[in-house]
């Protein structure tokens, strides 16, 4: 008996009808983004192992699969297994991300993009996660990013360009909660807590929605963090609200210690102003609470939050600093990514792309030439066609082609010759 031959473990194969229904998906988006405004590129899969361990992709890097140099010889070996160090056989290594080698796609052509570069990318990435619901080691990030414009114009753009994107996909529910890096240091300082302890804290407070607040401060508590600045979140989260329900001036002051980050307060309440102007700020609610894992972020933050799921449907904010990595001066930068993957379960399917999708079911003796000229005549009036050779049972031949997006089916006569003369069926009834 064979055994089973599955694909590695966190990546997946898609049938037919399974990758039909990703491409229509996709060409929603990609219409969506480019309606918007935005520009496609494309980027290798791999990048320099340097420059994707630089420390601009946070806790990804660590789950970055390296490509091990070419030539590589037993005294190579040796010396990186001796000195305990596996990564001196790496050059490369597959990007775990779209941020990253935009990044490094902007500083390579920056004399040829625009002053206000707005960008789409959509394309697998990959990490070495541990594979459960939702998360895999394989999956489509769609990007969208905007580089050189410093004001909330760009916040507004992206996120505007992704609720439309949601709805013309129809994907109903979604609300986008939405923070600001500066918010959240301004709180630990006025909690108490030190400058050394900020990314330890904040990778706790990122645990919020699974822990709850007993949780964070309990974990606060067993790592030792500065005790009164501890207290102080515990006293706050006790008598503040989680999230407001909208991005008002007052509202947003309302969630917060006094005095913490006056500037970005002003900005988040401009962006809802802005959005409310547009008739789309209904789905944005401020959380002061929201982290995002990711250590480049510097200013406004952002997540795509769904009734059905426990985690984000997708997230972005503004990384002013990253660029200036590559470029050595500073190159304001703001981006939005749709989690493509927990998405495409929920969304409904789309109508096939063709008014037609007629399958031939022919003898095994019918003459090719005769099939192809009916299949070529079926398809020059726009109908998408194909041959299947008649089994005993039709039932599961007549369902696969269903299921694959065809709509009606014709048996091939001995004698038929003109495509007018086939008598379509539906697939449907």
């Amino acid at each position: 008996m064979a055994s089973p031959v599955s694909p590695p473990r966190g990546m997946r194969d898609f049938l037919p009808a399974e990758k039909a229904k990703r491409e229509r998906a996709l060409g929603v988006i990609r219409a969506s983004y480019a309606a918007h405004g935005f520009d496609e590129i494309e980027t290798p899969v791999v990048e320099d192992f340097a420059r994707l361990h630089s420390g601009l992709g946070g806790d990804n890097e660590k789950l970055a699969f390296n490509v091990m140099k070419r030539g590589l010889d037993a005294a190579a070996l040796q010396a990186a297994a001796d000195a305990d160090d596996p990564d001196r056989l790496a050059d490369l290594g597959l990007r775990f991300d779209l941020t990253v080698p935009l990044a490094r796609f902007y500083a390579t052509h920056r004399a040829n993009l625009p002053q206000v570069f707005r960008a789409v990318q959509i394309a697998p990435v990959w990490r070495a996660e541990r594979p459960q619901k939702g998360r895999y080691r394989q999956f489509v990030q769609c990007d969208i990013d905007i580089i050189g414009e410093a004001g909330i114009l760009a916040e507004i753009e992206l996120l505007t360009a992704t609720l439309a994107t949601l709805d013309a996909l129809g994907l109903e529910g979604c609300s986008i909660r939405i923070n600001d890096r500066r918010l959240l240091i301004g709180m630990l300082e006025a909690f108490g807590f030190t400058a050394e302890e900020h990314p330890s804290v904040l990778i706790t407070i990122d645990k919020l929605d699974k822990v709850g607040p007993t949780g964070v401060i309990e974990e606060l508590r067993g790592r030792d963090a500065t005790p009164a600045a501890v207290e102080a979140l515990a006293a706050y989260f006790a008598g503040a609200p989680a999230q407001t329900a909208g991005l008002a001036e007052a509202e947003i002051a309302a969630a917060l210690p006094e005095g913490v980050a006056p500037e970005a307060v002003v900005e988040l309440a401009s962006i809802g102003a802005a959005l409310r102007e547009a008739g789309v700020a209904g789905v944005l609610k401020f959380d002061p609470f929201l982290v995002r894992g990711m250590g480049y972020y510097t200013g406004t933050i952002f997540e795509i939050e769904h009734p059905d799921f426990s985690f984000s449907l997708g997230g972005g904010g503004r990384y002013d600093g990253m660029i200036g990595r590559f470029l050595g001066e500073q190159v304001p930068a703001c981006g939005f990514s749709i989690g493509f993957e927990r998405i495409i379960d929920l969304i409904d399917e789309p109508e096939t792309a063709h008014a037609e999708a007629i399958v031939l079911v022919h003898d095994k003796a019918a003459d090719p030439t005769r099939l192809l000229s009916l299949k070529a005549q079926l398809v020059a009036r726009g109908a998408r066609v194909r041959l299947e050779r008649r089994t005993k049972n039709l039932t599961p031949l007549l369902d696969r082609a269903a299921a694959a997006g065809f709509t009606s089916f014709a048996l091939v006569g001995r004698e038929t010759t003109d495509a007018g003369d086939l008598e379509l069926k539906s697939l449907s009834a």
